[in-house]
């Protein structure tokens, strides 16, 4: 693709600060400090040799963890940070909106800091004075217009900043968790703003931490993690892929002597996923129990999974077993009566004589996955009844959901 269809060309791009870890009170200390190879400092790189091109008219979007270099890498872009290694090209006019109050002063009146801002994004007076009826009737606080920003409730603030970035005549807005602000029928306005902006020739760069937006506007997204490019792809692939990566398992606690949700009589318990974690209606999700025990009580094994988007269950499935030693069961569900959904996994073992439960997988160390199917409305389930799966080769029985998880 030819340069010109490029608006922003990000080459190498890393970023490094350096944090102080002690304070030195003059010449003097700062010689010792050297003689003694101690730097003062540490190095911070958020950002490690990211290369990536967002072409004209996209509406892109840039998710990630906290922490995962995302705002650093859109100040890189807008020109506040400068580059430690690699180069920004941008090719036309940018208007950033990355933090609030940047550029404001309280002691200006809302007109006089219309001007300000505008001087600050790189726009005449003449150009600001043609754009400022629709910054003011976009912000509804025209009769505040003339009052000291001082006097403006944060909501006003947020409002007339936001007003001035999306109504300033750049050809590329860059937005940091904005999307949507001040009361809903603002946020109506915002919304409506975006979804008509969509296919108007500019550029706009989001990061986000809502994948709804990344879905409803974006055209194109990409995942950063640990300062570098994850994935670069369509809305929908990135916003699965975020989501899975929230669902990672953590290191879990335990009492010293057992991992948490493990006891004397089971040492092991944990969910191995067979299938993959993006499921469609052509899919089944499967997945193994593994367990250790250690003596011979009769025991149930349950499998539980719960839909996180609506904080239902959608069935809590068991099946009797014994012996000690090392196990392994495997559970098959069809999915395809099921719409989008986030599924969570669990696993609990219960003693069958005194119904004492004696072995689970924590909410942290649960199997995560997710259904993409799209097929009727908001409901979970698309037919009459859910469907519900099997043990692979072990008599199984479901609960009614609505009473006890215990009996035959």
């Amino acid at each position: 693709m030819a340069d010109k269809d490029i608006a922003i060309k990000v080459q190498d791009l890393t970023k490094s600060f350096k944090i102080p870890l002690e304070s030195s009170s003059g010449i003097k200390q700062k010689m010792i400090n050297v003689l003694k190879g101690k730097k003062g400092y540490r190095e911070f790189t958020p950002l490690k040799d990211v290369s990536f091109e967002i072409e004209k008219g996209d509406f892109f979007g840039i998710v990630g963890r906290n922490g995962s270099g995302k705002s650093t890498l859109l100040k890189s872009i807008a020109g506040i940070y400068a580059p430690t290694k690699g180069a920004v090209h941008v090719d036309g006019t940018l208007v950033p909106f990355i933090e609030l109050g940047v550029g404001f002063n309280p002691e200006l009146t809302g007109r006089e800091n219309v001007f300000l801002n505008g001087a600050l994004l790189g726009f005449s007076h003449a150009e600001m004075e043609a754009m400022y009826d629709e910054i003011v009737d976009f912000a509804e606080i025209g009769d505040f217009m003339e009052e000291k920003l001082k006097n403006y409730s944060s909501g006003m603030q947020v409002r007339l900043a936001f007003s001035i970035a999306i109504k300033a005549e750049g050809d590329i807005l860059l937005l940091d968790e904005v999307l949507a602000v001040g009361d809903e029928a603002f946020q109506r306005k915002c919304n409506e703003y975006f979804a008509n902006i969509k296919n108007s020739g500019k550029t706009i760069v989001l990061v986000t931490h809502s994948m709804d937006s990344v879905r409803k506007y974006c055209n194109k997204a990409m995942l950063v993690h640990d300062g570098k490019i994850k994935a670069v792809g369509s809305p929908d692939d990135i916003a699965n892929e975020y989501t899975m990566e929230n669902f990672r398992k953590q290191d879990t606690a335990g009492d010293g002597k057992h991992q948490e949700g493990l006891s004397d009589k089971v040492t092991m318990l944990r969910i191995v996923p067979v299938s993959k974690q993006v499921l469609t209606n052509k899919d089944d999700l499967i997945v193994d129990i593994e367990y250790r025990i250690t003596d011979d009580t009769p025991i149930v094994v349950h499998i539980g999974i719960d839909d996180e988007i609506r904080d239902v269950v959608i069935l809590n499935n068991g099946a009797k077993v014994a012996g000690k030693g090392e196990h392994k069961l495997r559970y098959t569900m069809p999915v395809s009566a099921y719409n989008d959904c986030n599924l969570r996994v669990y696993a609990v073992i219960d003693e069958v004589d005194t119904k004492n439960r004696i072995a689970f997988t924590s909410d942290r160390n649960s199997y995560r996955c997710l259904i993409r199917n799209k097929i009727g409305n908001y409901g979970l389930i698309n037919t009459s009844s859910p469907v519900h799966g099997s043990w692979d080769g072990i008599e199984d029985f479901v609960y009614n959901r609505n009473k006890e998880i215990h009996g035959d």
